[in-house]
């Protein structure tokens, strides 16, 4: 066993990275426009009331925009979504000219191809660390039941991939699917 510094932010990403992560794309509609980001952080918190979180940098501009409308839509992302996270991942490009999207009950973007949504509304947004914890309440929630509903696409250790051994076809549908 070799011991870390947790002090050193290269230690503590490359041992957490062992930790793998879903990838989710939690988007907006602001007065100019959808704005969207991708996190690594989003999880569900709550069955009653139905709470999920994510904690994005204190210094992202694009979750400033976001907090400000008060309501986002966690879009989860699948096997064969790099593309998309790395779209979402990347400064100074629209996020949106690639994928296809509708608008979700709060109006934030539900992008079409996402294994399953989540739509929100914010109710806790404050610092912790050098992150903020974003709390949001589900309003509205669906899984895609096309060919994209297949395998989440997952971070681990600097590198996305997904599941091979979880047994995707024993999940139970959700009736009523939006999308």
């Amino acid at each position: 066993m070799t011991f870390a510094d947790p002090q050193d932010p290269d230690a503590f990403r490359r041992i957490l990275g062992h930790y793998p992560t879903g990838v989710a794309v939690i988007t907006a509609m602001t007065q100019d426009g959808p704005v969207g980001m991708a996190v690594g952080t989003f999880t569900s918190i709550s069955l009653d009331p139905p709470l999920v979180g994510f904690f994005p940098d204190q210094n992202s501009s694009t979750w400033a925009r976001i907090s400000a409308v008060g309501a986002f839509c966690a879009n989860i992302l699948g096997e064969d979504h790099e593309d998309i996270c790395r779209a979402f991942a990347t400064r100074g490009i629209d996020r949106f000219a690639t994928v296809d999207w509708v608008p979700g009950p709060t109006g934030s973007p539900v992008l079409t191809d996402a294994i399953a949504w989540a739509d929100c509304r914010v109710s806790e947004d404050r610092p912790i660390g050098d992150q903020q914890l974003v709390v949001g309440q589900v309003t509205t929630l669906a899984l895609h039941t096309g060919e994209a509903a297949h395998r989440p696409l997952v971070f681990h250790r600097g590198r996305y991939g997904t599941t091979t051994t979880a047994d995707v076809t024993s999940s139970l549908p959700l009736e009523g699917a939006w999308l």
